[in-house]
């Protein structure tokens, strides 16, 4: 196979109504790692708006079962993509999902801004980190599947296109980024799992990496000391050096989905889908109204 022959049959596909196979071919085939490290940083934008960070702490799963909330978020937002919306699996993640978040006084505009982080973020990474660029049909293809996900979560008026994806994303975090004890509580326990999947005498070094790709908005919001300018250039050379090394590196003949990352450590003897996520923490903020019709 030729290292272009995907992207050419992304091309020749319906980018709306074939959106979620195109979504399904770039995670798996082209971009698994560009899309696993774009969505770890995807989280961080999420605790920078205090309500959002401030419920996660008050919840305990991002601090105290840090590993479990990691794979479980993965696992129920990659078991849509692998299997399909209209699957038996697709359809459970999503409601395993829906029963997580009504359990919480979560608004339409927060959850929508959640959602906006995985249209846009993958998107920015990519074109700055990957092998290559995406194509207008993956681009087109992403925000029609999130669409998809969001409508499916009762989600109240979710941009229809990734530009509207990307000015939401935007006037949300200008409007909303912001210092949260519990949320820089929560980010600092995201920042120690990321670091404990390497040796330890590694540590120091993998946190200054991560704080080096993230933005200054983001470094502000969490009142982390802003890494030097030559941590910050070497790190995201080495990033971008990766995505030309996989340039010329044969294209993958099998498709890797986040179950298979190494990262994924809670589960080593398997689970089920319907066994994910959480459940509502007794006294943590009661059950709003359903914002909309959800998949039961």
């Amino acid at each position: 196979m030729k290292r272009y022959a995907r992207l050419e049959q992304i091309r020749r596909m319906d980018p709306r109504a074939e959106a979620s196979e195109i979504y399904r071919l770039t995670s798996a085939h082209e971009f698994p790692w560009d899309l696993t490290r774009a969505l770890e940083l995807a989280l961080f934008r999420t605790y920078a708006v205090p309500g959002i960070g401030r419920l996660l702490a008050e919840t305990a799963e991002l601090t105290d079962r840090t590993q479990k909330r990691y794979d479980d978020t993965a696992l129920l937002l990659d078991a849509v993509v692998e299997h399909g919306f209209d699957s038996g699996e697709g359809r459970t993640a999503i409601r395993r999902i829906n029963a997580m978040h009504r359990g919480y006084d979560i608004s339409n505009a927060d959850m929508r801004y959640v959602l906006c982080t995985f249209v846009v973020v993958p998107r920015r990474w990519i074109d700055a980190y990957g092998w290559r660029r995406l194509s207008q049909h993956e681009v087109v293809a992403s925000a029609v599947h999130y669409r998809t996900l969001g409508q499916r979560m009762g989600i109240e008026d979710v941009p229809e296109t990734y530009e509207e994806f990307e000015a939401c994303l935007d006037a949300y975090e200008e409007a909303h980024f912001g210092w949260d004890a519990g949320a820089r509580r929560v980010s600092d326990a995201t920042l120690d799992l990321m670091a404990s999947w390497y040796p330890r005498p590694l540590a120091p070094l993998l946190r200054a990496s991560t704080l080096a790709l993230l933005d200054e908005p983001l470094l502000r919001a969490f009142r982390y000391e802003p890494p030097g300018p030559v941590t910050r250039a070497l790190v995201r050379r080495a990033v971008r050096a990766r995505g030309r090394l996989v340039r010329l590196l044969p294209p993958r003949r099998t498709p890797h989905h986040a179950r298979q990352n190494r990262e994924i450590k809670g589960y080593p003897n398997g689970y089920h889908v319907a066994d994910l996520g959480t459940w509502p923490v007794p006294g943590v903020r009661g059950c709003p109204a359903s914002p909309g019709p959800r998949v039961d």
